[in-house]
């Protein structure tokens, strides 16, 4: 009696440890990379899949990459390989397609560096009822990205888009309540694959924005050599610039410009918060950016250009925003 009694003990803790194993696996995140060509592939599956990654990160990790690449973009084809190798020495395995992904994962970290691609890329991931990050650029057109927010609202699937500078410490840190004016900078690179800003100069853009907030109402720019001004009006008055740098020394960083104090503060990128807020994501489906907020930044880098060709022209945002075609 006694040792049935045991054996049937011991057969119920067996069974309650390994319904609770079960349960903490099925509530583990199973994540997939699409594009191996961008160095954040392997940075955030490296954060992720660490095994003393933060506690935030403990229920998700990478599990399968699509390496995806453009034959015609040289920052995408000469680095493909090397990523790739890189993320399959992980463990991590990689797959021949992203239909052959989906059916792997629960989320997508879309990395790829070229943004002509991204719709395309994203499209079969929201319809598959998939919540997505898609890495900057959200897309390399103003048009590309009212698609894709359009396709994420039509399937009902979330989705977000940010530059990792949003999610630096140095940003987060700064007081934003008493802010009249700014002035954010960034490296600008251009390739002539994508709109100016587009490429390099959406970090600068989105800190503009983190700190400021939505809101911006017109555009005007002056291009020299070697630097970008891009001037935007916001509807309450306040004035925020970009400053795009293609020569001299090169740094990322913002002057804030309060009813009170004048704050510098120089930024350091790093991937760690933002990683974080990703996996957030996927657990809450809840973006912690709206989908309006990152089409009016895809619209002041359009108006960017759109200024530049006018000599300087103002360019409305709310004519970009709410053409239909």
């Amino acid at each position: 009696m006694r040792i049935s009694l045991v054996i049937t003990t011991v057969v119920c803790l067996m069974a309650s440890l390994f319904a609770h194993n079960s349960a903490n696996a099925a509530e583990t995140i199973r994540i997939g990379l699409i594009g191996l060509d961008s160095s954040h592939a392997v940075a955030f599956a490296k954060t992720i899949n660490a095994k003393d990654s933060s506690p935030e990160l403990q229920k998700a990790t990478v599990v399968a990459a699509f390496p995806g690449g453009s034959p015609d973009l040289p920052t995408s084809a000469d680095r493909i390989e090397g990523f790739t190798k890189q993320i399959q020495d992980m463990g991590i395995e990689i797959v021949p397609s992203i239909d052959a992904l989906l059916k792997k994962v629960d989320a997508v970290i879309m990395n790829s560096v070229d943004g002509r691609v991204h719709l395309a890329q994203a499209t079969p991931v929201l319809e598959a009822g998939i919540p997505i990050f898609v890495d900057k650029p959200i897309t390399a057109s103003l048009e590309e990205a009212k698609q894709l927010i359009a396709l994420s609202e039509k399937t009902g699937t979330p989705f977000f888009s940010s530059s990792t500078l949003r999610y630096c410490q140095e940003v987060i840190d700064l007081k934003k309540e008493d802010v009249v004016g700014c002035v954010a900078y960034s490296p600008c690179k251009l390739d002539p694959t994508h709109p100016d800003l587009f490429w390099y100069g959406i970090h600068g853009v989105e800190t503009l924005f983190t700190v400021m907030g939505p809101g911006c109402k017109s555009v005007q720019r002056t291009q020299a050599e070697g630097v970008e001004i891009v001037t935007g009006v916001w509807e309450d008055g306040r004035v925020g610039t970009f400053r795009g740098i293609r020569d001299g020394s090169y740094g990322y960083g913002v002057v804030v410009f309060g009813k009170k104090n004048i704050e510098l503060t120089k930024i350091r990128a790093n991937y760690n918060l933002l990683v974080v807020e990703i996996v957030k994501f996927f657990q809450t489906k809840e973006p912690p950016i709206s989908p309006a907020e990152t089409l009016e930044i895809v619209a002041f880098m359009t108006a960017a250009d759109m200024s530049r060709d006018a000599d300087g022209e103002a360019i409305s945002l709310d004519r970009l925003l709410s053409d239909k075609k």
